[in-house]
């Protein structure tokens, strides 16, 4: 597991031991970016359900300013802030330990909106529908933001969640990434 590119581009990354995170692939990582970007010009990302924090150290090399990194994992935790420490983001990282729920409201009241908002839970425990829900309530993405879902192909994601739009959806092996956006109307107003 690396970074695959932008300014720490090869930094190796050190897994969350055990066998209760799954890694994203590199592979299927190169695909969500070029979904995605590949490249930020600058913004807020928030990775929920961080686990080893590849995602937004991922984000934060391709040109994001800064990303919140959640997880309620203690492993997952120390993984995390070894992985920014390695790449020499401790600046420009945020780190918790909370539930997603509880995480997205606690962010809400600082008044941030996010560039990009990656959604990667346990396949066995996931509450999709529920996060985009609140993502939208609280108001955290910024009106050309994108969330990017990481889901099982038994979890099947319907077209439209409240206010988003699924703008794309990839399938990879076992793995599916879906991605939503505000929809075209949502975003004239």
């Amino acid at each position: 597991m690396r970074i695959i590119s932008g300014d720490k581009k090869g930094i190796q990354l050190k897994a969350v031991p055990g066998m209760n995170t799954r890694p994203t692939t590199d592979k299927v990582k190169e695909s969500i970016f070029n979904m995605i970007g590949p490249y930020f010009n600058g913004g807020w990302g928030l990775d929920l359900f961080a686990g080893s924090g590849s995602l937004g150290l991922e984000a934060l090399s391709r040109g994001l300013d800064k990303t919140v990194f959640i997880d309620r994992d203690r492993e997952a935790i120390q993984t995390i802030k070894t992985n920014i420490t390695r790449c020499q983001y401790s600046d420009r990282s945020e780190v918790f330990r909370n539930d997603a729920e509880r995480a997205l409201k606690a962010v809400s009241k600082r008044g941030i909106q996010f560039t990009c908002i990656f959604l990667d839970p346990p396949y066995k425990k996931q509450k999709l529908l529920d996060l985009i829900n609140s993502i939208h309530q609280y108001g955290l993405l910024l009106p050309e933001g994108l969330i990017m879902c990481e889901h099982d192909t038994e979890a099947a994601m319907p077209e439209h969640i409240g206010s988003f739009s699924c703008v794309r959806s990839e399938t990879y092996g076992g793995t599916v990434i879906t991605i939503y956006q505000y929809s075209d109307r949502d975003k004239e107003e």
